[in-house]
């Protein structure tokens, strides 16, 4: 198949992705809020960096391990984030597992009396995870059993 004649079949190797007027909406809904999510700990990472360079960092290998492992994280959802724009399937499953461990670190915050940070980032997660599995799950056609219908 050339370039010329791509398939429409999104599961097909070598297909274009989905076309984001043809992208359901909670993909599209995903995408922004994981976009959000990752923004958000850029600016985190960027905070530590802001503490470390000014010495108000109570341990300074503490904070540039915090800030290092915040902003490999932010690099993973920007990741994510792309896949979700660019219509692929993958992304589904790191964004139900990076929301779904979201949800303890809300009622961790609300317990240490954060309660409107722990809001805030409970509902941030909550809305990733609604619009990330009202994505539909693509099963791609192949050898082994058939799915059962």
């Amino acid at each position: 198949m050339t370039d010329s004649t791509r398939s429409s079949d999104p599961l097909e190797p070598g297909a274009a992705p989905a076309s984001a007027a043809r992208r359901p909406r909670a993909a599209v809904a995903a995408a922004l809020l994981t976009l959000v999510e990752a923004l958000l700990l850029l600016l985190l990472a960027g905070f530590y960096g802001y503490e470390i360079g000014i010495g108000a960092a109570d341990s300074l290998t503490t904070a540039v391990t915090s800030g290092a492992l915040i902003l490999v994280f932010a690099v993973g959802l920007l990741l994510v984030a792309r896949g979700w724009a660019r219509g692929e399937s993958w992304p589904r499953t790191p964004t139900l597992v990076w929301n779904a461990l979201l949800l303890p670190v809300a009622w961790s915050l609300r317990e240490s009396e954060q309660t409107a940070l722990a809001i805030g980032l409970a509902a941030l997660a909550l809305a990733s995870l609604v619009a990330a599995l009202a994505t539909p799950a693509r099963h791609p056609e192949g050898p082994g059993p058939a799915p059962s219908r």
